[in-house]
């Protein structure tokens, strides 16, 4: 990632030559679409059993994950699973978001592809609706559609180096003028034991892609294999530990900083499994599921706000540097207001928000500088006619009951 070390951000090296990698990957998924693959990174992930009634026993015979993202859809949601093999998490996802909802998966493995499309119209059929689509891409490309570019391919052979650029002119152009994955149009990203499988070089191109796709406070959930150190160069090397999700693995904290490298915010480490699934060499590879939420971005306007934090923690710092101290009205500007109020938002339940008792139309606020955390007096949320009130004559008179 731009030229770093491994050591510098705990993701692997470029192998000398990336193409046995990614064929690799692609035969033994395509062999496990076949028949189910034990070695293939399945540390036990639990699913609520009542989606699973309706997924045909192939299916989930030949599942390989590591962790259960599906469960954080939303009824309504627009869901992408990137690398959605068989379509197990897939038409699980269909059923949490509804027939209102929408899950696109996301996968370059023609024989998983196929597995999954051979069992879309029965499930459809058993949950009485059909929202899920299975289309061909790389998760770290979700403007390009393979399928079309295969298309185009058969219409128009590559036998020369100017037939190369006329495919790539229209292959560019493609993605510019109908994107598979149009931008700011997904509600969640999943994706399950897959981000470990893609080539070093391509991972940061990941994250981008996911932060382009995923509307504002949309979210990311993913379920991954990390390791406790970095995996040294001669595993990275092995096609046959990259495509079994050993070689690939970020080191642990280094996930959550990619995350935070491409802009995402509420990044929140949700489970961790406690035993390892395999230690390679002293080191232990083991499942996590990451969330992390695409912020809002905006101007910095001064409408009067406030957030208590609530604890327990005595001083935390959001993803923006604002330092919140425990139980202080801390000042924030109107776009941090609403995200660290909002009810179905990152911090949900974390703090309480304050509206200033005079509101300041949005057309006439000033800018608010959030490089500085102050506190918020009073005063300054409170109306005029608050300021202004005068004790009640019926208080601590004899007439009414007193505190």
């Amino acid at each position: 990632m731009n030229g770093a070390s491994p050591q510098s951000n705990g993701c692997c090296a470029p192998p000398e030559n990336p193409q046995p990698v990614e064929d690799a990957v692609r035969q033994r998924y395509a062999a496990g679409a076949r028949q189910f693959e034990p070695g293939l990174c399945c540390p036990e992930a639990e699913y609520d059993s009542r989606f699973l009634e309706v997924i045909p026993q192939e299916i989930l015979q030949k599942d390989y994950g590591c962790g259960d993202p599906s469960s954080h859809a939303r009824a309504g949601d627009t869901v992408i699973d990137l690398g959605s093999g068989g379509g197990k998490v897939c038409f699980i996802l269909s059923q949490k978001v509804g027939p209102q909802g929408k899950v696109i998966g996301i996968d370059f493995n023609d024989a998983m592809l196929a597995l999954a499309r051979k069992h879309q119209a029965e499930v459809a059929r058993r949950i009485g609706y059909a929202n899920v689509a299975f289309r061909k891409a790389r998760i770290q490309d979700l403007a390009g559609d393979l399928e079309q570019a295969a298309g185009y391919l058969a219409d128009h052979p590559i036998t020369n180096v100017e037939d190369l650029d006329r495919f790539r002119t229209w292959y560019d152009w493609q993605k510019q003028q109908s994107p598979l994955i149009a931008d700011d149009s997904v509600d969640l990203i999943v994706s399950n034991c897959v981000l470990n499988l893609v080539a070093p070089q391509d991972k940061p191109q990941v994250f981008e892609e996911m932060d382009r796709v995923l509307r504002p406070g949309g979210r990311v959930v993913i379920s991954d294999i990390v390791s406790d150190e970095d995996v040294p160069l001669e595993l990275q090397q092995n096609p046959e530990l990259w495509s079994g999700c050993i070689s690939g693995a970020f080191r642990e904290d280094a996930l959550l900083e990619a995350f935070e490298r491409a802009g995402f915010g509420g990044i929140e480490l949700l489970k961790r499994q406690e035993e390892p699934w395999q230690i390679v060499q002293g080191i232990e590879f083991r499942s996590v599921t990451v969330r992390a939420w695409k912020l809002e971005q905006g101007p910095c306007l001064e409408r009067h706000q406030a957030v208590i934090y609530a604890g327990p923690w005595k001083t935390v710092v959001d993803d923006d540097g604002h330092r919140l101290h425990r139980g202080r009205r801390m000042a924030v500007c109107d776009k941090t207001y609403r995200l660290l109020t909002n009810p179905s938002g990152p911090y949900a339940g974390q703090l309480f928000g304050i509206e200033p008792g005079s509101p300041i139309p949005v057309e006439e606020a000033q800018p608010f500088d959030c490089r500085v955390s102050s506190y918020r007096p009073a005063s300054e949320t409170k109306s005029s006619d608050v300021r202004n009130r005068k004790p009640s004559s019926s208080c601590c008179d004899g007439s009414a009951p007193c505190c």
